[in-house]
């Protein structure tokens, strides 16, 4: 295909360059960067419309700027901590006066002996709270636990919202809801105009077209900032819900509405 042909970029989840057997590690290692600065350079190079350009995902991943950008953007986020010592896990939890959870600061998804494996939520509990063994061996996100009446994935395409609300249907759901999908039911619900705002403002300042946002809802019906993935699965809550997602997604990329 002639490049300059090329209007419109749907890019979500690339898999892995594949060589030829019989290469050694460092020189598959170099193989691949020099494939990813190929293909990557001359495909970021296009001057087109992106779902999403692969520079805004690689900055909008960090979930720490996330938070922040949230909060800037007038969106409520839990109280959060990330570190490696544990005396500051003690601290915060004091400083909080609640339950509090660990979770991924990246992605929750890891391979061991060639399984695909997933790193859920955590609620601690006061006896993790005095053995924290671990912990000074890498960065770990600990947020306030708060409480809630229902989850929503805020899918987001354009200036178009697509909300569905995520009903657990047991413990381990309700602590992360993707360690038990057949335990959740789905309705849809309606965005609050000040968080469809604050998300419009988030979406702009990382420049992305497309995110698949996480909120908790309180009982008292405030909605709390989760996360935006950039490449989020959208395609079960389509099918739960009957949210015209994919419709958006193509409408977006030929530059509609």
């Amino acid at each position: 295909m002639e490049l300059s042909q090329v209007g419109a970029v749907y890019y979500r989840a690339p898999g892995a360059f594949r060589f030829p057997e019989g290469m050694s590690g460092p020189e598959e290692r170099f193989a691949a960067a020099q494939a990813r600065a190929g293909l990557g350079g001359v495909l970021s190079a296009l001057e087109c419309r992106w779902v999403n350009h692969p520079t805004a995902m690689a900055r909008a991943e960090y979930e720490p700027a996330q938070l922040a950008a949230a909060r800037a953007c007038g969106l409520r986020i839990p109280a959060t901590l990330i570190t490696n010592r544990p005396r500051d896990v003690v601290a915060f939890a004091t400083q909080t006066g609640g339950p509090i959870v660990c979770k991924p600061v990246a992605s929750p998804v890891l391979i061991e002996d060639g399984r695909l494996k997933s790193v859920y939520t955590q609620r601690l509990s006061l006896s993790d709270l005095q053995d924290l063994r671990g912990i000074d061996t890498t960065a770990h996100l600990f947020q306030a636990w708060v409480s809630k009446e229902y989850e929503v994935r805020l899918t987001v395409v354009g200036e178009r919202m697509f909300a569905a609300a995520i009903h657990a249907g047991s413990e381990a759901s309700y602590e992360d809801w993707r360690s038990d999908y057949g335990s959740l039911t789905y309705t849809t619900t309606t965005t609050p105009e000040d968080v469809a705002a604050g998300m419009r403002r988030l979406m702009e300042r990382l420049q992305l077209r497309y995110g698949a946002a996480d909120f908790i809802v309180g009982s008292d019906g405030q909605w709390t900032f989760l996360e935006v993935n950039p490449c989020g699965q959208w395609d079960w809550i389509q099918s739960a819900t009957g949210l015209p997602i994919a419709e958006a997604i193509a409408d977006d990329l030929q530059g509609g509405t």
